[in-house]
């Protein structure tokens, strides 16, 4: 669950997102919506202050050219969507069209049909699929915890030199310390992998569920 940053008290985390990350009507509404249609699956949208950080990234980094691994209601692919320019692409890869729907209709409201597209199948097939040269501007990974370590073997070698990978839940709200099911495991596993990858720079924000931010070298 990455509905807000874990280390913040609920009246902590309202100031902080009411002086930076307030979500306007079309994110309000699919967050409202995700938590009444889906509640118990919500806590796998990002929060707030992570979608304004991937807005803000995609306009620092200059991205144009995107990939998501694992869309869930669209949250995420928002925000990153509106940090592209105008003729900026984002590729989305889900294996839900439940989840998706949703995500297209808010696609829709907030006018990023033309940027967004939706790869519905398992993403490590998605992502084999694309061109193997280095031209991803921006990624990120939020999907089946286990499948880790596939999506970033696909992606680091896609990434153009100072493109950015961004990983959530790699905190598993501080099980990571102990971890106590395989999805803990995998993503332990995951953060020793990246951390001795050298074909990056990483550091890990406590953000949300825990966020590792990489930059291609």
């Amino acid at each position: 669950m990455s509905t807000k940053t874990d280390a913040l008290p609920t009246e902590l985390h309202a100031y902080l997102v009411a002086h930076g990350s307030q979500p306007d009507p079309v994110v309000a509404d699919l967050i409202a919506e995700t938590r009444a249609a889906l509640p118990g699956a919500a806590g796998m949208q990002i929060s707030p202050e992570q979608a304004s950080l991937f807005t803000l990234l995609a306009k620092l980094s200059g991205a144009r050219y995107a990939v998501e691994v694992g869309t869930f209601t669209g949250l995420s692919s928002i925000a990153i969507a509106r940090g592209l320019p105008d003729d900026g692409h984002l590729v989305c890869c889900d294996v839900s069209e439940e989840f998706t729907s949703i995500a297209r209709r808010y696609w829709e409201r907030a006018g990023l049909t033309g940027k967004v597209e939706l790869r519905l199948g398992p993403a490590a097939d998605t992502l084999r699929a694309m061109p193997t040269e280095p031209h991803i501007d921006l990624a990120f990974i939020d999907a089946d915890k286990t499948g880790y370590p596939v999506y970033w073997a696909e992606l680091v070698p896609r990434m153009r030199q100072g493109g950015i990978l961004l990983v959530d839940n790699v905190l598993r709200h501080g099980r990571v310390l102990s971890p106590v099911n395989d999805d803990d495991r995998a993503i332990v596993a995951f953060n020793d992998e990246v951390l001795a990858d050298e074909r990056v720079e990483a550091v890990m924000l406590p953000i949300g569920d825990g966020i590792t931010l990489a930059r291609r070298k």
